[in-house]
């Protein structure tokens, strides 16, 4: 089985990924690291110098790369990554999408400043234009995030309340 964790930036795709991962016993990819160690450099610095179709050209190989182990795996993607070309249909026809919602206050809340840093179009924003700038992403994302197979509004939910929940669906597929 394949589970594609799916929603915003911060949302916590990433560390329930792992936590979900040491739940269920399998191995998790995060495409953002697996896009970073095959071309070797950040995101950031992929976005910058190479720019975003690239960017999402790398992410959408390293999304089918991670498929060829023929393992069950829980693959953490990138915010954007639902929303270029068919990557949500793809994923869709080979696995199971699962969308982490969140509210943007939640998520600017979750984000260390590390985490802020990052992430490129987070740089450089005020709190409030940060919320303002999530609010208007997010919006424009729905639209894809919506097609997910299952969706858990994640608000009220602790990380390990979220993972047991995502466990408990999982197992009863």
């Amino acid at each position: 089985m394949i589970l594609f964790l799916v929603g915003y930036a911060g949302s916590g795709k990433s560390t329930l990924g792992r936590y979900l991962a040491r739940r269920l016993s399998c191995q998790v990819v995060d495409t953002d690291k697996r896009v970073e160690q095959m071309v070797g450099a950040s995101v950031a610095d992929i976005f910058h110098y190479e720019g975003e179709e690239y960017f999402r050209q790398a992410e959408r190989e390293a999304l089918e790369s991670a498929l060829s182990s023929g393992d069950t795996l829980i693959i953490s993607t990138g915010g954007g990554l639902p929303t270029w070309r068919d990557n949500m249909e793809w994923m869709n026809g080979v696995g199971v999408t699962i969308y982490l919602k969140r509210t943007p206050e939640q998520i600017l809340s979750r984000l260390s400043a590390y985490g802020r840093e990052k992430r490129p179009m987070f740089r450089g924003k005020s709190d409030e234009e940060l919320l303002e700038f999530m609010r208007e992403q997010m919006a424009m994302r729905e639209e894809y995030y919506a097609k997910s197979k299952i969706s858990i509004d994640c608000t009220s939910m602790s990380d390990d309340a979220a993972v047991e929940y995502i466990a408990n669906i999982v197992t009863n597929l």
